[in-house]
């Protein structure tokens, strides 16, 4: 480059023209283009996109309410039944963590990584409860659709080392989709005096039992607001409200007046309630007519069977529970009447899905008073402590469930109860779906096969919404569930489900084509809790498969394994090729090595006086090991009295009062 530039100077200097002769005019700069002002736009909703209201009720056999046969009493259901559609072949998982995940997902509960309760994680990724970035939920993709959305009420979906105040987050319902939540997140809690959360922080309940608190009534009172707020703020958007109420999961909690409203209608029995709901049922053509109902499993008492004292006893636990149902009615009618006379209300989609399982037997053969754990720990729970405390079940005092005999007359006609995933009795639940001007009232029942994972592609079908290959980075897995829409108008629309299979702890089943094979593992659902480490250890080599065909078997009652063992070994075949695609291999492993919010080599604590709201995975686990408690104390003021520590609550734990004696509170 120097050379040229010597060479070129030398050549201007030996010429006669100047350097000047050779100037050009500078080019002008191009004038700059006005850009008017953008900001990015937020997505819009398809055109008409309805408000969408997804309840789900907890723990709720087929035959409770009185909509589909059951003696609890639910005007607001058989409303909504009347004035929508309904289905009596809908399927649930059998228990609550995973029904939930296929619910919001649209795909198989293993496929998500719940197979199992959020509270028993084991290390594969069928069972870890660690929600799958591939499995997008429903929630996270109306978002991305314009939607604005919250869940209230009931979540168990979020790993139980996650679930404190330090986070993270992003498995909490606001990281899922969710721009706003407000519940709680295990799979129970008090109905008076819950862990709430608002968001992700705790929050002191509103009010006192006292006062009138109960956690149905407080949920849907937030909602209301919610939607009331969403629409001053952001009415141009439609919202899709996740409303699943701790109710009817135990602790059965019942207001008073609702007690005694059920007052002796229970006094004949579980064995007389499944006779006459089934009577029930077949009038309102929900089952088919030549439905047959299941015998008792041989290790249910026969009500008959009973002493005239448990048989008190007994009655009035399912008159509590029934009360507990009937409130529930009352509060989830108020939310959708309000809700449909807010503007918008004209084109509001509801699914209204009774249970996300049968009915629970975790009561144990006489029931229970205290939370359904404290048994493994030597917790007083007993026969005669209910009777002692029988005019205080439903109230704050107690934590009340069931005798299982209930359990398996709310999930008549079928088999079995929550957990049993091989059967009907714990997966059958029904369903609810109304939408004015575009479900066709009429007393046809949808009777095609349906599952828990059809309600997201449901969804995305009315919108004219594709489930987008990839979300927030995380190629997505295609849906399992099918479209209802068809059947909306349509009561003979082909059956699109044909096949499913089923599994909770190595209960399983496989339903195609009108046939179901099933294998009930080897333990008695009411015994589950007492027994967790013997089923962990049990073999499922000897499980007994049994063959039904619902398509002229609607409660699976006629067994034809013996008659038809060609038919059997097929299906047996398609469970263990659907079982290895979704994750459900190796069956029962076992809930060991979890991470903790506490450090496991961690043996020391030490808290500040005025720290609260620790939730259970936070602290160190002292039930049934030898430990010790110091705390320094200044006895020098004369007011030098009152709690030292406490760990526990109103229904189960321990005080350390400055007389220094440990009380059990029950």
């Amino acid at each position: 480059m120097r050379r040229f530039v010597t060479y070129a100077v030398s050549l201007f200097a030996a010429s006669s023209l100047s350097a000047a002769a050779f100037a050009q005019p500078a080019p002008q700069a191009p004038a700059p283009r006005v850009v008017p002002p953008a900001y990015p736009q937020a997505p819009r909703a398809p055109q008409g996109a309805p408000n969408i209201l997804l309840v789900l009720l907890d723990d709720a056999g087929f035959a409770t309410s009185s909509a589909f046969g059951g003696n609890a009493r639910t005007p607001n259901l058989e409303r909504f039944a009347a004035e929508g559609v309904r289905y009596n072949q809908f399927n649930t998982t059998s228990i609550c963590s995973p029904t939930r995940a296929a619910l919001l997902t649209g795909r198989n509960h293993h496929q998500v990584g719940f197979g199992n309760l959020m509270d028993i994680p084991a290390g594969f990724d069928g069972y870890n409860t660690v929600w799958k970035p591939q499995t997008a939920s429903v929630a996270r993709i109306l978002q991305l659709n314009g939607y604005s959305t919250a869940a209230f009420g009931k979540w168990h979906n979020t790993p139980r080392w996650e679930t404190s105040a330090a986070g993270p987050f992003n498995h909490w319902p606001t990281g899922l989709g969710f721009d706003h939540f407000y519940g709680f997140l295990n799979g129970t809690d008090d109905q008076w005096e819950p862990h709430l959360y608002n968001d992700t922080t705790q929050i002191p309940n509103p009010a006192t039992p006292e006062q009138g608190y109960h956690l149905t009534k407080d949920l849907v009172d937030k909602a209301v607001s919610w939607v009331d707020d969403h629409e001053v703020l952001a009415g141009n958007r439609p919202y899709f409200l996740y409303f699943a109420t701790g109710a009817v999961h135990m602790p059965h909690n019942a207001a008073p007046e609702w007690i005694a409203k059920n007052k002796g209608r229970f006094d004949e029995g579980w064995d007389h309630y499944r006779e006459e709901a089934f009577v029930r049922q077949k009038q309102l053509g929900v089952i088919p007519a030549d439905a047959k109902l299941t015998p008792r499993p041989a290790g249910l008492p026969a009500w008959s069977s009973l002493s005239a004292e448990q048989k008190h006893l007994y009655a009035h636990q399912m008159e509590v529970f029934s009360a507990y149902m009937e409130e529930t009615d009352q509060q989830v009618g108020k939310l959708v009447d309000t809700l449909r006379a807010r503007p918008g209300g004209d084109n509001l989609l509801v699914f209204y899905i009774v249970g996300d399982n049968g009915g629970s037997g975790e009561g144990g053969l006489e029931g229970t008073i205290v939370n359904e754990g404290a048994s493994g720990v030597g917790a007083p729970d007993s026969f005669a402590l209910q009777v002692a405390n029988y005019n205080k079940l439903g109230g704050p005092d107690v934590a009340n469930n069931y005798a299982a005999g209930w359990a398996w007359a709310t999930s008549t006609p079928f088999q079995w109860m929550k957990q049993v995933a091989s059967h009907f009795g714990g997966t059958r639940n029904p369903l609810i779906v109304d939408w004015p001007g575009h479900t066709q009232a009429s007393d046809k029942v949808r009777t095609q096969f349906s599952h828990v994972n059809d309600i997201a592609p449901t969804i995305l079908d009315i919108l004219g919404v594709s489930l987008p290959e990839q979300i927030d980075g995380a190629q997505q897995i295609p849906f399992e569930g099918h479209s209802l829409l068809p059947t909306f108008t349509n009561p003979a629309a082909p059956e699109a489900h044909t096949e499913q299979y089923f599994e909770i702890f190595a209960n399983r089943a496989i339903y195609k084509d009108g046939w179901v094979a099933a294998a009930r593992h080897d333990y008695e659902p009411w015994n589950l809790l007492h027994e967790v480490q013997k089923l962990y250890t049990s073999s499922t080599q000897n499980d007994r498969w049994e063959l039904y065909h619902i398509a002229t078997d609607y409660s699976e009652a006629d067994d034809l394994a013996a008659k038809e063992p060609q038919k059997l070994e097929e299906l047996k075949k398609e469970f263990t090729a659907e079982a290895q695609r979704n994750g459900v291999f190796p069956l029962l492993p076992p809930p060991v090595g979890a991470p903790t919010i506490v450090a496991p080599d961690k043996h020391d604590f030490t808290y500040p006086s005025d720290i609260s709201g620790l939730p259970p995975n936070a602290i160190p686990v002292l039930a049934g090991r030898a430990h010790r408690v110091e705390t320094e104390v200044d006895t020098a003021s004369d007011n030098g009295r009152g709690v030292i520590v406490a760990q526990g609550g109103r229904l189960g734990g321990y005080v350390l009062g400055s007389s220094a004696l440990f009380v059990m509170m029950f």
